[in-house]
């Protein structure tokens, strides 16, 4: 299992961004990245038309999304807008489809489920319990979810074992629990080294992250991170629970 990295910006000097912060090339990206690259042409063989990137508009599915590009192939690449999003996040969709030609799919929850679930539980629920906070990320995140991946035979993720305890053993190709394959094909990265690739490439990425928000959802379930802190402690902070929301669950 992967050791989980703390931001280093406390003994850093100012530098205004993230690229200046954490951007650093390795000796092994170069070939990270060429795996990478043929993990997505190898998904493209075995799935075609089945193969989605399901992004999450981060730094890491923007990498992703860049590598497709580069590979030339025509996978398709799709989105959640919960409805709750921040607007830097949405404001990454014209910008992918001006630098990339992409068109990406959004996928929404059901209005009257939303409608019906804050009526119910009011604005606030997922402050309330860990269990209606769950259930809010049902219906603004797992059921348009299972739409996006409807007939599909596999999905493109941006996992990476550096992200969480939880998310210590990604594989490069698993099964997802549900008869699809899950593709992560940059599980091996580094923090530096998703942002070297931001930096060489000139990758879009989420403001947000500039205000040491690594790990981006939905706007009330997002705050920034302290120093010290990993990766995923801004997502549900009042939690003390695994930090996911049932869409990378462990079957």
């Amino acid at each position: 299992m992967s050791e989980v990295s703390a931001l280093p910006w406390a003994a850093a000097p100012a530098v205004g961004n993230a690229i200046g912060l954490y951007a650093k090339w390795t000796l092994a990206l170069d070939a990270k990245i060429e795996a990478a690259l043929q993990r997505l042409r190898d998904a493209n063989i075995a799935h075609g038309d089945g193969l989605v990137q399901s992004s999450s508009l981060g730094v890491e599915d923007m990498v992703i999304t860049d590598l497709i590009s580069r590979t030339g192939l025509p996978v398709h690449i799709s989105t959640l807008d919960t409805g709750k999003l921040h607007a830097e996040t949405l404001g990454l969709l014209p910008q992918i489809k001006a630098r990339y030609g992409f068109d990406v799919e959004v996928f929404t929850p059901v209005a009257e489920a939303v409608i019906q679930f804050v009526a119910r539980e009011g604005q606030d629920a997922m402050y309330k319990s860990i269990d209606l906070r769950k259930a809010c990320c049902g219906v603004r995140k797992m059921e348009p979810l299972g739409r996006m991946l409807k007939g599909r035979t596999a999905w493109i993720t941006g996992l990476r074992r550096e992200q969480s305890g939880a998310r210590g053993d990604v594989a490069f190709d698993e099964d997802d629990g549900n008869g699809r394959r899950k593709i992560s094909p940059i599980a091996d990265w580094t923090w530096a080294e998703v942002w070297a690739y931001v930096q060489k490439y000139e990758v879009p990425y989420n403001p947000l992250h500039d205000q040491f928000m690594p790990s981006i959802g939905c706007a009330p379930c997002t705050r920034a991170i302290a120093v010290g802190e990993d990766f995923r402690a801004g997502r549900w902070w009042w939690e003390d629970s695994s930090k996911e929301c049932g869409l990378h669950a462990k079957s």
